[in-house]
């Protein structure tokens, strides 16, 4: 038997091909260049992952340009999984919103930029952003 015949083009169009993760990072660095959290207006970050979501201020004007999170809320903290019945839904994603906000603003904080990490401006990071406007986060 012959061996298949695998072409050159072939194996340049796999190479070209990007998974969602992939395209997301890229997003997410593309955003990054021009969003940047100060000691006076920290930088909201949001990540979702399918089963939680996570949300910290940080200050990215320390070590040197790496960051300082300030505070941080997830629907994996104790407070908030206990009156949850999963993390993966805007009901969750709400009340990590408000108690950022909640957290925010016992440091202080009043106003941040939003980060929404390469994510779509909807559903679970919308519900985040809102809850915690409502909150009393401005941006």
């Amino acid at each position: 038997m012959a061996a298949p015949v695998v072409t050159r083009r072939a194996t340049v169009m796999a190479a070209k091909v990007k998974s969602k993760k992939q395209k997301r990072q890229q997003r997410h660095e593309r955003q990054r260049r021009n969003i940047y959290g100060t000691e006076e207006r920290p930088r909201l970050a949001v990540y979702r992952s399918n089963e939680h979501i996570y949300a910290q201020v940080i200050d990215d004007s320390k070590h040197e340009g790496k960051g300082h999170t300030l505070c941080a809320c997830s629907t994996l903290t104790p407070a908030i999984r206990e009156s949850l019945e999963t993390g993966a839904n805007v009901d969750a994603a709400s009340k990590v919103g408000a108690a950022i906000a909640e957290k925010a603003k016992a440091l202080n904080i009043s106003t941040v930029v939003f980060d929404k990490g390469g994510f779509l401006y909807h559903g679970r990071v919308k519900a985040v952003a809102e809850a915690a406007r409502e909150g009393g986060l401005v941006f």
